[in-house]
């Protein structure tokens, strides 16, 4: 037996060929490989071949879990989008001991350049933010429009788009990382300044060359700046093509549709009837080869979908969740924000793209139709059209009863327009062809890339307009005009009203077509 083997604090691997050796005062084992007999503890051992050491390896073990946990979520870490040199980053968190210095809870969080910052001079005093008042950049959509033209829809915080009026960089990154190819950027703020905390932006990307057109796939890169020399842009990817993805096709004639409608947000406690009997009247008037966009921003409640499925389920209409925005404060629940990612949405899906509300209907006189006042002149590309005010309280007292009036549908018992005084432009609303156009507007788009602007005057092409109603669940008649009197002009709430009844005459037409499409609906005030 070799010296020093009997020690207590003997410590040997115990295998399968060990025997226990009763004899010794402590426990002790045989081992056939080592030919010596060692007490069992958890200490260093005394024996030369022997280097396992139980705890060792259980310290080592959590050490390398550490350091992998530590690894593993770096990796995805891209130095190069922070500029400024490591010394600046180490002189502000780490100080002369070791501890984090006193900016680097003011800039850990942000990707600040801090080199033109002086820390050697006067009292330091440190600049904490907390909370988050707005982003920089909130992205809605991003569109292809041709083999080198993207359009881009998002919103911008308003003080630094105002007061430092950032710069944006365009480029498309190669799916096979061959590089980019940097493209040329041009914006438009369609919001008329209207925005609170954010406003529109609508951002064209051109590019001197076909991008992507191979369909090998690519990304669409959207550089924005802060406008100031401490922030680095931010790098944001728009638009993704996969592989095979790219349609030469879908930029030209035939579109799927005629005419997409294209809708704001709607907000509020909806009526179900008013929104049914705006859409089965709209889809009847536009025809089979129209959809409509429509966007919930809260105002679809269990009792509208009722309503939209079965439009949903034949096709006819698409709706899109946009209620997060709500969280970012631009203007009337973004509306311009709405309305220009429908356009680009819907520039190559239709002929025609119309904007309008829901309380508002369309009309072209029996002696026409829609498709021919839209073609009467090529080299127009956008239609705005006049309202004609209605009222929402003034009906016609017949002999229906109570309940059978209330089951009456709004253009077939509001019947009385408002006399338009002369001198007053009221509000218009607009047709356009997408395609045709840079960015929209709520009335009308001012930034059309080609052709011509035509407002029809007279009955060729008008919308009524039923305000204040959609979101009214209650009976709207309050004020009736005897029969024998119902031509007469009608002196209410200090406006005039004369009788038009054009609308109320297609009802019949209307309620058969919606039966013929989809059945029977609720009647849900």
């Amino acid at each position: 037996m070799k010296p020093g083997m009997e020690k207590p604090d003997t410590v040997i691997r115990v295998g399968k060929e060990t025997e226990r050796v009763s004899s010794m005062k402590e426990p002790k084992y045989w081992s056939k490989e080592m030919g010596c007999q060692a007490a069992i503890k958890f200490q260093m051992s005394a024996c030369e071949q022997v280097r396992v050491n139980v705890i060792y390896s259980l310290v080592v073990a959590c050490g390398v879990v550490l350091i992998l946990a530590q690894l593993f979520p770096l990796r995805a870490f891209d130095a190069t989008k922070w500029s400024w040199p490591c010394n600046e980053i180490a002189k502000l968190t780490v100080g002369k001991n070791g501890e984090l210095g006193p900016l680097s809870e003011a800039i850990l969080h942000e990707k600040v350049n801090t080199s033109d910052i002086d820390l050697s001079r006067g009292e330091l005093r440190v600049f904490k933010p907390h909370g988050l008042a707005m982003h920089l950049w909130i992205e809605m959509g991003a569109y292809r429009g041709g083999p080198r033209e993207f359009s881009i829809v998002g919103l911008v915080a308003k003080p630094i788009e105002t007061f430092h009026e950032p710069p944006y960089l365009c480029e498309w990154v190669l799916n096979d990382g061959k590089g980019a190819i940097k493209g040329n950027s041009s914006k438009i703020l369609p919001d008329w300044n209207y925005g609170k905390l954010y406003t529109v932006v609508v951002i064209t990307c051109t590019f001197e060359q076909d991008v992507g057109v191979d369909r090998e796939g690519g990304e669409l890169v959207l550089h924005v700046s802060y406008g100031d020399k401490y922030r680095q842009p931010e790098r944001i990817t728009v638009l993704t093509e996969k592989q095979g993805e790219y349609n030469a096709t879908m930029f030209s004639p035939p579109y799927p549709y005629d005419y997409v409608y294209c809708g704001s947000s709607v907000y509020g406690d909806v009526s179900p009837q008013r929104m049914r009997e705006w859409l089965a009247y709209h889809a009847y008037f536009l025809g089979e080869r129209s959809h409509f966009i429509l966007h919930d921003s809260g105002g679809f409640h269990p009792d509208v979908w009722k309503v939209l499925e079965p439009w949903i389920k034949k096709g006819r209409v698409s709706v899109h969740n946009i209620q997060q925005q709500e969280i970012y404060d631009a203007y009337y629940h973004n509306q311009f924000l709405v309305v220009n990612d429908c356009l680009f949405r819907s520039r190559f899906m239709a002929n025609w793209t119309f904007f309008f509300d829901i309380d508002e209907y369309l009309h072209v006189p029996p002696t026409t139709t829609l498709e021919e006042v839209l073609s009467e002149d090529p080299n127009v590309t956008q239609i705005t059209f006049e309202q004609v005010p209605i009222s929402n309280e003034l009906c016609v007292a017949d002999n229906t009863t109570a309940d059978g009036h209330a089951r009456k549908w709004t253009f077939e018992k509001l019947v009385y327009k408002r006399v338009l005084k002369r001198g007053i432009r009221y509000d218009r609303k607009y047709v356009v062809q997408a395609r045709h156009a840079w960015a929209a507007g709520v009335h009308m788009s001012m930034n059309m890339k080609k052709g011509k602007n035509w407002y029809p005057k007279g009955d060729k092409l008008r919308y009524y307009h039923y305000h204040d109603t959609i979101n009214r669940r209650q009976e709207l008649c309050n004020t009736f005009v005897a029969p024998a009197n119902k031509t007469q002009v009608q002196s209410h709430r200090r406006h005039y009203h004369r009788l038009d009844d054009t609308l109320s005459k297609t009802t019949d037409l209307v309620k058969a077509y919606e039966l013929q499409t989809i059945g029977t609906l609720p009647f849900i005030l």
